[in-house]
């Protein structure tokens, strides 16, 4: 491969593609690399296809999963996954890439293989406590990986790893959010917001309508993120209680929370650490590998959040918790503040720092 001119930018593929948990902090590292020629690896139909076109050149490849079971598909999965290496290596030599970055999940086989074949450095970020399986299989093959939680490491080789924490939207790392001007929220109010997630947001948010009568008669307000697929969204109302499908500035709603309620995706849990937000988390039950259990364990051992498991909640049981703590200020902000100690506000420019030493020590 052609070395690059002494003038010209280096150039980085970033492999990040399926969901926010994956793409936001790619997004984070990519902004902090200006200097940088950065192109993107997604997949056809995923959300990068709507994230990440108007900032950087966008190519995609099929690739898929790996079946629980072997059989007819798996053998179609790994021609797949054969064929994207090889596309991926063409990608990387045609571009004259210097080195990639990837945030795991299943675009980051190929990327890691075919660059590691033509001897580029890969750096690739694990956001989970318990890091996914693609992250286990291809971490020996990366030259860094860089840890979103310190615990990750158990799993993993020990020579390859960096804690960095994981990087955050650039909403977050404005130091004065936006207040939330189309919400018309007293400033001296407790409010609860609810966040179910991209996925498994319906029985959570049976819950959360069952117990929220009391909660505004206790004088809460409520912003309840919905998400696009419960059909019951517009079953309760009440002039205090706002049911959204989405709601763009998180930052702010977060920073102007009493009491989160949410799951324990890796990026929802940074991104209360970033905001300082008290929380009752309940895991996704049918995460992979119940991945969201070990991230909430993080946040439970440190006193920063309230867990329970979705099999063992009811309305009334989660009813009573919430009115327990809005009556306690004190345990929140003691909660808050447990919160807060777990964020690594400088997680971008930390990794973006870890890509440059590894790209540029290559490439002297």
């Amino acid at each position: 491969m052609n070395s690059p001119a002494a003038n010209s930018p280096l150039r980085l593929l970033i492999a990040a593609s399926g969901t926010g948990g994956h793409l936001f902090p790619a997004i984070a590292v990519a902004e902090q690399l200006p200097d940088y020629k950065i192109e993107w690896l997604g997949v056809p139909n995923r959300l990068e296809t709507q994230l990440v076109p108007a900032q950087y050149p966008l190519r995609t490849i099929p690739v898929e999963g790996f079946q629980q079971r072997l059989g007819l598909g798996t053998l179609k999965i790994l021609f797949r996954l054969i064929r994207s290496i090889g596309q991926v290596r063409h990608l990387l030599k045609q571009g004259n890439f210097q080195g990639v970055l990837t945030t795991g999940g299943y675009i980051a086989g190929p990327s890691i293989i075919a660059a590691r074949s033509l001897g580029l450095p890969v750096i690739l970020h694990e956001s989970n406590a318990l890091p996914g399986k693609v992250t286990r299989w291809f971490s020996p093959w990366c030259t860094a990986v860089a840890l979103g939680f310190e615990s990750a490491a158990q799993y993993l080789p020990k020579a390859h790893n960096v804690y960095v924490g994981t990087p955050v939207r650039s909403q977050f790392r404005a130091a004065a959010n936006q207040p939330l001007e189309d919400l018309p929220i007293p400033a001296d109010v407790p409010l609860i917001v609810v966040v179910g997630g991209s996925q498994g947001a319906v029985a959570v948010n049976r819950m959360v309508r069952q117990s929220a009568p009391a909660w505004l008669a206790a004088g809460a307000w409520i912003v309840h993120l919905t998400g696009d697929s419960d059909p019951e969204t517009q079953s309760l109302q009440h002039p205090h209680y706002f049911a959204l499908p989405f709601y763009d500035n998180m930052a702010g709603l977060f920073q102007r929370a009493t009491l989160a309620i949410s799951r324990a995706g890796a990026g929802s849990l940074t991104e209360l650490a970033i905001t300082g937000t008290p929380s009752i988390l309940i895991p996704y039950p049918f995460a992979a590998e119940d991945h969201q259990a070990h991230n909430a364990a993080i946040f439970a051992a440190a006193r920063a959040a309230q867990v329970y498991r979705q099999a063992d909640l009811t309305s009334e049981l989660l009813e009573a918790k919430v009115l327990e703590l809005l009556r306690s200020p004190n345990l929140l902000q003691e909660m808050a503040t447990k919160t807060e100690s777990l964020a690594v506000a400088d997680s971008a420019e930390q990794l973006a720092a870890l890509v440059r030493q590894l790209v540029e020590q290559k490439h002297q």
